[in-house]
Formats: structure tokens, sequence, C-alpha cells
């Protein structure tokens, strides 16, 4: 079974090209209301789908502040090559790279154009 994480955006392609420059995915579906980024395996990172398109009711709405209960948290192999492009892009942190006790891993936090917290941390696995 896998998860595709969906989160409604204000302008798809916009949010596409962060996430692209960010991570380094690619988007599969491409166009202006549903997006498929992709990594380089093909595995399904996050779509993103424009506020109000399709019907769906929880995208109905863009007025509504999002990501509320939600954080995007990237498990990456690549933590350190995304810090130093989010540093040449003068993208703004919400939390700078620091230990998380809870994982005891690095980690850091942004947000994107739509105003979801996103946080990159080194990979790992879960332990039970």
């Amino acid at each position: 079974m896998k998860l595709d994480t969906i989160i409604a955006v204000k302008d798809v392609e916009l949010s596409a090209k962060w996430y692209e420059a960010l991570l380094g995915c690619k988007d599969l579906h491409g166009g202006n209301s549903f997006a498929v980024l992709v990594t380089e395996d093909q595995e399904v990172l996050l779509c993103l789908h424009k506020w109000g398109a399709h019907e769906h009711p929880t995208m109905a709405d863009p007025s509504i502040t999002p990501g509320n209960g939600l954080l995007i948290y990237f498990r990456t192999k690549n933590m350190q090559d995304i810090l130093a492009h989010v540093e040449r892009m003068g993208y703004a942190f919400e939390e700078k790279l620091h230990l998380n006790t809870n994982s005891n891993r690095k980690e850091f936090s942004l947000r994107d154009p739509d105003g979801y917290f996103v946080t990159i941390t080194d990979y790992h696995e879960y332990e039970g």
C-alpha cells in the first residue's frame, strides 16, 4: 500500500516549480490544476491540487488557512544539498538547522508558497 499525499495550492505550476527547485523532484503530470511530483526513481513524493478544482469538498474553500494540523516531513539522504539550496535561494527558515531530540536527527523547516510547514530531515528508518 502507498499513500499519495495531496495538498491544495493556489498556483499549481508555481508550487510545482518551488518543490522541484527545493527537492530536485519532477512533475510527472503537469498542468495548472494538478501535479504529481516524483523522485528520480518515479516514486510519488507529493501531489498538488488547485483549490476549487474538481469539486473535492476539502479543497473547495481557498480562503481557509492551509496546513492546519499538517506537517510535510521529508526524510532525505540529500539534506545538506537541500539546505545549501535553501540558503542560496534566500528562502526564509521557520526553524534553522538543529538537532531534533525526538528523532536524534538534524532537521530544518520552512514554509512553501501556500504557507504549508515543510520539514527536511536526515533520512532515517522509524524504530518501534
